[in-house]
């Protein structure tokens, strides 16, 4: 028995395993039920509604359920995907035993100790069948895999077949025999009718209680383990069964036994605390498994695969039998495997398979190992046994003439010994079962006895060489000279894989792969969660491995990734190219495809075979962040520039790399403030100030810009800077400007209008402007300005004047173009190194441009020169330049500004921009957005599109609270008004016309509003639960929330509020409700019985089935009293109010009838109108609310709704929209502005906020809406 997976927990009472996925169920005594990876050895999940132990699991073979049974008498059935338990069938009155779901009917099976057998179906949730006849408990009951019957299994001692036969015709249509069958004899039911089941073989033979029975899924059998210690064996045909033998051995109770699913055998475990394993055919025991402490309680097969589970007193151990991995050889372009005791051949070239030669003996155990010797054309075959001590070999000459339809038996020579292995042309090593060495010839004799290190398996080194394996490591010996060479630690090395030339081996472990050179100096080790299962070397020097799920890939460097997902493991026998030749489990050769280029591409990086990496970046598919980030942290961020496409992470590589030119494109691209201010700092670095310059008047940098022109020596656009400074009436820039050119006479001007006259007379007076002085002494006044005091010895501040003007960038050093650097120069004549060449022209001896066209600083009309150019006309243009402005019909006002303007030029006060509240208004269809951009008409607007809200005055309090958080407010400076800003949620990327509003409402927020609720109602304070939830309710539609389980839990939330609000109001009602006559009674009676379907917290609807308990059994309406009471103790109430409503039940079981005649039927789906308090059955019609879903009868359609009480009943509605991934595109279209009358446009000169808030001070009211006409123009009609 190989264990694959063992867990420690309570009792394991039930097993079932997935049929597809690697997940086992385990039900435990405690209550819970595990969900167990056994590939992966992770507990997935655990389900703990059973109250005592959980004895019956199954899953079903295609749905995501499963199904268990317990000791509460409840059978439940639950999602695995949805986590929970979507129903619970009741009926049982004792222990469940087992629960198991039908191959292909919607049927579940259970057993109880209520001596019953149960059918279910569960898709109508519904017993459909009851099996009686035991009088005993039964302890198991299971479906045949094929055939209309059900074997169970009691403890009165019997074993017993029934024939469902007629269950399936009177349920399910036509039946296996097809629609023909069905056809042909239509009228064939007995003329007294078909009984559902019958019992068709009653097994008697066990002298005490059976515990288990189980079919053959292929044979006319059944087997049966008992209390009497023994496993029965049982054939039947259509008129009788009988017993056909008994196996002995166990000496204790047999709790479980079943069939191998593709063998012969039996396998059975016991409170004996062992496993045993039967031969179907000689009755024997084959196996025996035992534990020290444990006892057995049950088993389970896997359906596909060769896996077992058994439960027993503190766990579950997974297990196999025998082991799966084929025993191959590979030699050349030739494959040796043994499959089926045949030693067969493949041919990788021609895929052609032949059975090479029959092997001897027909034994159990499999071939463990095998080498192949092609000198001699012979092959050692190794069998191992559960019993190390006990293995062998077998020594075969491969026969020269094949004939593959009758392959021959040759002789061989067997010896015992643990591992054999060629290490010679005609000899090879054995190791015996002492753990000794041993040289034997051809003749399987022996030649000389060999002292090694303490080893326990050997493995081939090449010719005359081991690999000698401890639990602590690898040992490489040379078996001629008899001494150690090199020596690794590897812990428990499980198999190893030479290289083609024999320079690399692969040591694997459990989880690890280790790569060592020849001499064992490893080189790399990388760790797998799942089990290493084989591995090969490429042609190129890489190594292929498979684990349980995954075809991975390892570089001696140390990099390692995956190849492509399995769904079974396989074993790797070779790989060339992109095929990938493996066996599998049923040794059957395999080709799978992959693709080597991630692994091919890391490699030629490695061996710096760029002409290979250009290659493959130009022609392959090299996509994913992997492969970027690997380039970064390998230092070749330059080959990732070559093929990646994206602008933002191109911008980053490029930075990274030094390349100023693709940096450059890609912040074109972008256009964004930070990659400008990024490329900015990355040019002064390298000296190349063009780029510099190009990033500052991007990003409106006026005083580095001025700095830069400065230290350039640019002396005539630092004039220009001093001249923007002064058309943005930025008085600082123009004075530092003017400090900077030692402009005396600018710097006087301007602090003389700043009204700083005295520091203008002190500067002018030192500087020796003695006139300008006087004039400004002259214009101080005496009382408030005091005359400074000149300093004689001043020295004054003039900046040096520059020798050269840098028009070129710095000098840098200079470097051979890179590999990849070249090959992008030559593949693309026109490429980006070409960007900064209008840049780099020297265009000071061009006057006829104009001055204008020397600085484009931005679009805001910044750029104008108040001095004019001497000689800048057309006289002077070029003749090859032919601008063509002599034709431009400019508009009247811009005329009209030149002329006022004269030789000074005129400027333009640039346009107001669009407001942040309009951008969001623009960018969002989410309503909050709107309400926060106040823009409260397209808000109403959406609401009414979105969910029907045709009674806005709710909404008012709240919009106006939603819109006081849009913005923040700050005082700049004294004397200005205060500045606002506005929060973004995406501030990231949002940029200038991207923004969205930052919400304030979080759907927490309401959970724990939602939490409040709760305590007022527990607390009886309806009315205030019912104002704190309808307030709830009308702030759902305002969220914004970014995942699809936030939209599902937002929906969620909006059913508990509309579940509440509905039953707490129908409550308030009933207590006003008069109650003198017997109607009026049944009335409270019956709202009060509505009250119950009403989806509350299990504390409230404890509440409620209270009352309504109460309240029928005082009216004396017992059969629904007692259906109340029911549901009350399912609910688990405190102990008084449990032993209160079992007092009642006893009560009203001994006169199970109701007096009165309700319109209230519990088993028929219902919802109620919101309006009246009366039910609307499945089927009938009913209308909705568009908001909060609320029913209503067909009569108050297009009325407002009475839990929300905004909306519009039975409206057609697109939905709620509270996240931008309801919305098919990303990108939002505008909100169709023509739909709101002109009336209600805001005027131009008035902002969305303020005109907003006046028409709400006006308390304007939207108050209808009338649908489209046949124009199809929705209109709308206001009132103020």
């Amino acid at each position: 028995m190989l264990t694959k997976f063992e867990t420690k927990s309570a009792r394991v009472k039930g097993l079932s395993f997935h049929p597809k996925r690697p997940w086992v169920l385990a039900s435990l005594h405690n209550g819970v039920i595990q969900l167990w990876d056994y590939r992966m050895c992770t507990l997935l999940d655990k389900f703990d509604e059973h109250d005592g132990p959980v004895r019956g699991i199954c899953f079903h073979n295609q749905q995501p359920l499963f199904v268990s049974g317990g000791d509460d008498y409840k059978i439940k059935v639950w999602n695995y995907k949805q986590r929970r338990c979507i129903f619970t069938l009741l009926g049982h009155l004792d222990y469940i035993r087992t629960t198991m779901f039908h191959h292909e009917y919607p049927w579940i099976l259970s057993a109880s100790d209520d001596q019953t057998i149960r059918i279910w179906n569960w898709q109508s949730r519904t017993c459909i069948c009851v099996l009686t006849g035991h009088n005993h408990y039964v302890m198991c009951a299971q479906f045949h895999p094929n055939e209309d019957i059900v074997v169970s299994a009691s403890l009165d001692q019997t074993v017993r077949v029934w024939d469902i036969s007629g269950l399936r015709k009177k349920n399910v249509a036509p039946g296996p025999g097809g629609l023909d069958e069905h056809l042909k004899n239509p009228t064939a039911t007995d003329l007294f009718g078909q009984a559902d089941a019958v019992v068709k073989h009653v097994l008697e033979g066990h002298d005490r209680g059976v515990n288990w029975a189980c079919f053959h899924s292929s044979l006319p059998l059944i087997v049966s383990g008992a209390d009497d210690r023994q496993i029965k064996l049982w054939r039947m045909n259509e008129a009788k069964a009988w017993e056909v033998d008994t196996c002995r051995g166990h000496y204790n109770n047999v709790s479980c036994v079943l069939f191998h699913p593709r063998h012969d055998l039996i396998l059975s475990n016991s409170e004996d605390k062992s496993i045993r394993v039967w031969d179907v055919t000689k009755r024997t025991c084959l196996h025996t498994f035992r534990r020290e402490h444990e006892r057995f309680w049950v088993l389970a097969a896997h359906p596909s695969l060769n896996l077992f589970a058994a439960g027993h007193d503190s766990g579950m151990i997974i297990f196999k039998l025998e082991r799966e991995r084929p025993a191959y050889a590979v030699y050349g372009n030739l494959l040796f495997y043994v499959k089926e005791r045949l030693l067969r051949r493949l041919d990788f070239t021609t895929s052609k398979d032949t059975a090479v030669m029959q092997l001897r003996g027909g034994g159990r155990s499999p071939v463990h190992s095998m080498s192949y010797n092609p000198a001699e054309n012979a092959v050692l075959l190794c069998t191992r046994t559960s019993n190390v001590e006990n293995s062998s070999y077998d020594l075969y000459t491969v026969p020269k003439d094949v004939d593959g339809q009758n392959p021959d038996t040759p002789d061989s020579k067997r010896s015992s010994g643990v591992t054999a292995i060629w290490v010679a042309r005609n000899r090879f090593a054995v190791l015996d079962r002492t753990h000794s060495l041993m040289i034997k010839n051809l003749k399987n004799e022996v030649t000389k006895k060999v002292q090694t290190p303490n080893c326990d398996e050997i493995f081939y080194a090449g010719t005359g060489m081991l690999l000698l394996r401890d639990p602590e490591g690898v040992t490489l010996f040379d078996v001629q000279q008899k001494r150690t060479l090199a020596q690794v630690k590897i812990a428990k090395c499980r198999y190893v894989v030479w290289s083609v030339d024999m320079s690399h081996v692969a040591l694997l472990a459990k989880h690890t792969v280790n790569i060592c050179s020849r001499r064992l100096e490893s080189l790399c080790s990388i760790h797998e969660n799942t089990r290493v299962k084989s591995g090969a070397w490429d042609d190129s020097g890489v190594f292929i491995y498979t684990t349980s799920n995954h075809i991975k890939y390892a570089i001696s460097n140390g990099d390692h990734g995956i190849i492509r997902t399995l769904d079974l493991p396989i074993y790797v026998t070779r790989v060339k190219g992109n095929m990938v030749f493996c066996l599998d489990r049923e040794c059957k050769p395999r080709i799978l495809n992959i693709d080597p280029t991630e692994y091919r591409f890391k490699l030629a990086l490695i061996n710096r075979k760029y002409d290979e990496v250009l290659h493959m970046v130009r022609n392959a598919r090299l996509v994913g962040q992997s492969i970027i980030a690997y380039l970064q942290q390998k230092g070749y961020p330059e080959v990732a520039l070559h093929f990646v496409k994206e602008e933002k992470t191109r911008f980053g590589l490029a930075l990274e790399c030094g390349n100023i030119e693709a940096a450059l494109e890609a912040a074109r691209a972008l256009d964004d403030k930070q990659c400008w201010e990024r490329l900015g700092q990355a040019a002064l670095m390298q000296g190349n100030h063009q780029v510099v310059e190009m990033c500052y008047q991007r990003t409106k940098n006026f005083d580095k810009l001025s700095f830069l022109y400065l230290i350039t020596g640019n002396l005539e656009k630092l004039r220009k800077m001093t001249k923007i400074a002064e058309i943005r009436k930025d008085m600082s820039g123009q004075y530092q400007g003017a400090l900077l050119l030692g402009n005396v006479a600018e710097r006087v001007r301007i602090l003389k209008s700043c009204e700083q006259r005295s520091l203008a007379y002190l500067l002018a007076a030192t500087h020796g402007l003695n006139e300008e002085a006087e004039n400004i002494r002259s214009e101080m006044d005496p009382n408030k300005d005091q005359v400074p005091t000149v300093n004689n010895d001043a020295v004054l501040l003039k900046p040096p004047v520059p020798i050269l003007q840098a028009e070129t960038n710095w000098p840098l050093l200079t470097v051979s173009k890179g590999f990849f650097e070249g090959a992008a120069v030559s593949r693309s004549k026109n490429g980006s190194i070409a960007i900064l060449s209008p840049d780099v022209i020297d265009d000071s001896g061009a006057d006829g441009w104009g001055a204008d066209a020397e600085l484009g600083l931005d679009d805001e009309g910044l750029g104008g020169d108040a001095e004019p150019e001497t000689g800048g006309g057309d006289a002077d243009e070029g003749g090859g330049w032919d601008v063509g402005d002599e034709d431009l019909d400019l508009p009247p006002e811009l005329e009209a500004a030149a002329a006022q303007g004269g030789g000074e030029g005129y400027f333009v006060p640039p346009t107001k921009g669009t407001s942040q509240a309009r951008v969001w208004v623009t960018n969002s269809q989410l309503v909050v957005d709107h309400v926060l951009a106040g823009s409260f008409e397209s808000a109403f607007r959406l609401l009414h599109d979105q969910v029907g809200v045709v009674e806005f005055s709710h909404y008012r309090p709240i919009f106006l609270s939603t819109f006081a958080r849009a913005r923040t407010s700050f005082s700049a400076l004294p004397s200005l008004p205060s500045l606002y800003g506005y929060p973004h949620r995406n501030w990231k990327d949002a940029g200038p016309k991207g923004g969205r509003p930052a919400v304030g409402l979080k759907l927490g927020d309401l959970v724990q509003r939602l939490q409040v609720c709760y305590q007022l109602t527990t607390g009886g304070k309806f009315t205030e639960a019912i104002a704190k939830l309808h307030s709830l309710l009308l702030n759902i539609p305002l969220l914004v929330v970014e995942t699809r389980q936030e939209i599902a839990e937002a929906q969620q939330l909006m059913q508990i509020c509309k579940e509440y609000i509905l039953g707490l109001k129908m409550e308030t009602a009933r207590k006003e409700l008069p109650k003198s006559t017997l109607e009026e009674q049944k009335r409270l009676c019956e709202m009060a019985a509505y009250f119950t379907h009403c989806n509350l917290q299990p504390v409230h609807q404890i509440l409620t089935l209270r009352t309504a308990l109460n309240l029928f059994f005082k009216l004396k309406n017992y059969k629904t009293a007692a259906s109340f009471a029911r549901r009350l103790l399912e609910l688990g109430p405190r102990p008084e109010v449990a032993q209160q409503a079992r007092k009642i039940l006893q009560a009203c079981d001994k006169n199970p009838v109701d007096e009165h005649q309700l319109q209230y039927d519990e088993h028929n789906p219902f919802s109620l109108c919101a309006r009246t308090f009366r039910p609307i059955y499945r089927g009938k019609p009913e209308e909705k609310c568009p908001l909060c879903g609320a029913s209503y009868l067909p009569q108050f359609k297009d009325t407002v709704c009475t839990i929300c009480d905004v909306s519009q009943v039975g409206k057609d509605t697109i939905g709620l929209r509270i996240s931008i991934l309801q919305f098919r595109s990303k990108l939002i279209p505008p909100v169709y502005s023509w739909l709101i009358p002109p009336l209600f446009l805001p005027p131009p000169n008035c902002s969305i906020e303020n005109n907003c808030l006046r028409d709400l001070h006006l308390s304007f009211q939207l108050k209808d809406f009338v649908s489209k006409n046949r124009e199809g123009v929705c209109t709308m009609v206001y009132k103020i």
